[in-house]
């Protein structure tokens, strides 16, 4: 049933995307009314997140960010179909890339990059890096969650790779890397690190858009690990359909800074691309859920458990 499934919605979608982009506008903005103004898909969540995030901005402002933001998550959405029959020279037209000198003479310098990546839309056209990077010798990759459902994991893995990246499953990222040492393989890796961690990976906050938020730091440590160059690719939308992504350095060598240093430095550069233009991050996700004082409670219970279970281990012992 859901190999049927997959083969309609596939190849609805491949009908979808033989179609023009000035169509896939009009079929984006009647996506848009249905949305935002009848189905009003995560709005409050939406609605919630900005005023938070904005506290110094007016309930008009606040509205006017919200609508651009689900216009460009419509836009998003049929940006993806679009992929599967998108020519290179088209992508390369409608995705560029600033300093992407800088990381090829890092690469060319030995150094293996590691790239910090926002979900700011369209970051799926990122996997298009290797159309503009075709002089280097490292490979160009991107971590990503495998969804549930492998037929659509599958698809969206064709999508990510037509342009000659490579996709990796987070929890395959460390072997890979191990790999591509044993291999002396240079790499450069795309990660988004802006999700909201579990509990059990919460190791560090910081204040992000003028709240308390527990950050993944597992990005920062495989790239101290390996001393890797870091980057942040900031995006921004000069008009419907076109982006640009700008590398800009974090550091050169990850294994010289200070803990949580390069982390930091990541959600403070959102921060400056979210003053910019707010309605390309992805608001819809309950990015602020996890609070410091859950964190402390699930904390105490944890050892309050652990004490108990000790205490019958040691019951047990004297009774034997």
């Amino acid at each position: 049933m859901k190999q049927l499934l997959y083969r309609i919605v596939w190849g609805a979608c491949y009908l979808l995307a033989l179609l023009p982009f000035c169509v896939i506008y009009l079929i984006s903005d009647i996506i848009y009314f249905v949305i935002f103004y009848l189905v009003r898909y995560r709005r409050r969540v939406v609605r919630k997140n900005l005023r938070n995030s904005f506290p110094d901005k007016s309930e008009k402002d606040i509205l006017d960010i919200e609508k651009k933001f689900y216009k460009t998550l419509c836009d998003y959405f049929l940006e993806c179909m679009k992929m599967r029959t998108i020519s290179e020279k088209e992508m390369c037209r409608r995705m560029r890339f600033n300093g992407t000198q800088d990381v090829v003479d890092a690469s060319n310098a030995g150094k293996s990059v590691v790239v910090y990546i926002a979900h700011s839309m369209n970051w799926e056209y990122i996997t298009s890096l290797p159309l503009h990077m075709n002089n280097i010798d490292a490979q160009i990759a991107q971590i990503y969650h495998p969804l549930e459902n492998k037929y659509f994991d599958n698809a969206f893995i064709k999508l990510r790779e037509r342009f000659g990246s490579m996709s990796i499953p987070m929890a395959h990222t460390l072997r890979r890397v191990v790999d591509f040492g044993r291999e002396n393989r240079r790499f450069i890796i795309g990660f988004v690190a802006d999700q909201v961690p579990t509990w059990e990976a919460i190791n560090h906050w910081v204040t992000f858009m003028h709240q308390d938020t527990p950050v993944f730091t597992g990005t920062e440590k495989i790239a101290r690990r390996v001393g890797a160059s870091v980057y942040y690719l900031s995006m921004t939308r000069p008009k419907r359909g076109y982006f640009e992504a700008s590398f800009v350095k974090i550091c050169d060598d990850a294994s010289l800074t200070e803990e949580f240093s390069v982390t930091n430095e990541y959600f403070k550069l959102i921060e400056k691309d979210l003053a910019r233009e707010p309605w390309l991050w992805l608001w819809t996700h309950k990015r602020w859920k996890r609070t410091r004082e859950g964190f402390k409670k699930r904390q105490q219970k944890r050892a309050e458990d652990q004490r108990r279970l000790m205490e019958r281990a040691s019951q047990k012992s004297g009774d034997k």
